[in-house]
């Protein structure tokens, strides 16, 4: 799961996610609100497709013809 923070530089915030730098605004309300939004979604993303009921990606190996 990906770990959402914000420090501050200067006078703008910058997003940070897993320890790296993803975003730079102006304000921490701003910044607080992307960071809500982006756990929404990836929440979203992780209830609606899983490991376990997402469909198999068929093998693009071509396999060789028969002969006669």
């Amino acid at each position: 799961m990906t770990s959402y923070s914000m420090i501050k530089v200067g006078n703008d915030f910058v997003v940070q996610a897993n320890d790296k730098c993803i975003l730079k605004v102006g304000s921490r309300r701003r910044a607080a609100q992307l960071i809500s939004e982006a756990t929404d979604l990836l929440n979203a993303l992780t209830s609606v497709e899983s490991p376990k009921t997402a469909p198999e990606v068929p093998s693009l190996a071509r396999e060789a013809p028969e002969l006669p």
